[in-house]
């Protein structure tokens, strides 16, 4: 059977996740004591307490995420539930490490809580933010993107907005984040650029905006300094090549090279998302029985159908053990 397993990222939180893990998973409290001691935050408090404003911190959130969705996918190994592809989105991929065997589950949480306390440090600098793109097409988004870039009174550059971050210059005020799916896309910038841009969207009937509530401009060039000494620490990680097919968000392409692994990791912070690339890949070349969403949340769900996959794949959430019994028995089944 061929079976896909989805990590979420930031955005699919809730004050309250993980609350069956923490009555009785030794492993789970050890991640979780792990990430309280390198945030020097109580994290079992936060996650079942909040308040929710102080768990979006991406310092906070970011190791919590990757602690929970560990959790529930240790118990989902127990139930003799194996991946064929695993992959996750934004911090997700971070997760999808240790699921795929490139480094310990250890390890993930480090480098997730790593990982937000650069970028949190980075959006303190700065005043940015993202938001949804609906309904618009991806080059209709790109033309705007370039236009709302373009200093006053210079030519148009038909070249502009391209989707690789490699090419976005600390000019660029905001930049496409998240390819999610063909009518969601998430951009990302100054907060000044993202007014102009969404005022220009809604005067055009062009599409709908919405404001997503995040601690700062993830995937743009306002991470750069967080990009740069993240490089520098991941490389006192042992990665390893995965034990289990692992797709990454930047190439929408199955990786086996430990060392491109750990730069496409790094260059994740100022590059864009490609999930809808993701999504399309799994489709074509897999054409997977079910796919699992394991941790926090619906999101990748929702974004599965979105992408054109039919009820034929069958897709189980997994964000409390209850979902696993459910996905175990009826896997068993077929």
């Amino acid at each position: 059977m061929r079976l896909v397993f989805l990590f979420p990222g930031q955005g699919s939180q809730e004050v309250g996740m993980g609350f069956d893990l923490f009555k009785g998973d030794a492993h789970f409290r050890r991640l979780v004591a792990l990430a309280s001691d390198l945030t020097h935050e109580n994290l079992e408090k936060l996650c079942l307490r909040g308040p929710e404003k102080k768990l979006r911190k991406a310092e906070y959130l970011q190791p919590l995420l990757a602690a929970v969705s560990l959790g529930y996918l240790a118990h989902v190994r127990e139930a003799g539930i194996a991946a064929s592809l695993v992959l996750g989105h934004s911090l997700g991929e971070i997760t999808s490490l240790a699921a795929s065997g490139v480094v310990p589950d250890e390890d993930a949480v480090a480098i997730a809580a790593k990982r937000g306390a650069l970028m949190d440090e980075a959006a303190s600098q700065c005043n940015g933010s993202m938001m949804a793109v609906l309904f618009m097409p991806l080059d209709k988004v790109k033309e705007l993107l370039a236009e709302v870039n373009r200093p006053l009174g210079s030519p148009k550059d038909k070249s502009s907005g391209s989707s690789s971050g490699a090419s976005h210059g600390m000019s660029d005020r905001i930049v496409l984040a998240n390819d999610n799916a063909p009518d969601q896309i998430v951009v990302s910038g100054d907060v000044a650029a993202l007014d102009t841009f969404s005022r220009l969207v809604s005067e055009r009937g062009l599409g709908k905006c919405k404001s997503i509530l995040v601690a700062g401009p993830w995937h743009s060039p306002f991470m750069t300094c967080a990009w740069r000494e993240f490089t520098a620490w991941v490389e006192q990680i042992v990665f390893s090549a995965p034990a289990v097919p692992l797709m990454m968000n930047a190439t929408a392409q199955c990786e086996s090279d430990p060392v491109l692994i750990r730069r496409l990791v790094s260059d994740q912070l100022v590059n864009p998302v490609l999930w809808r690339q993701c999504m399309e890949s799994v489709c074509d070349t897999m054409r997977p029985d079910a796919l699992l969403e394991i941790g926090p949340g619906r999101i990748l769900s929702g974004l599965v159908r979105v992408n054109g996959f039919s009820k034929k794949t069958v897709v189980y959430n997994i964000n409390n053990l209850t979902g696993l019994a459910r996905a175990k028995s009826e896997l068993a089944a077929t």
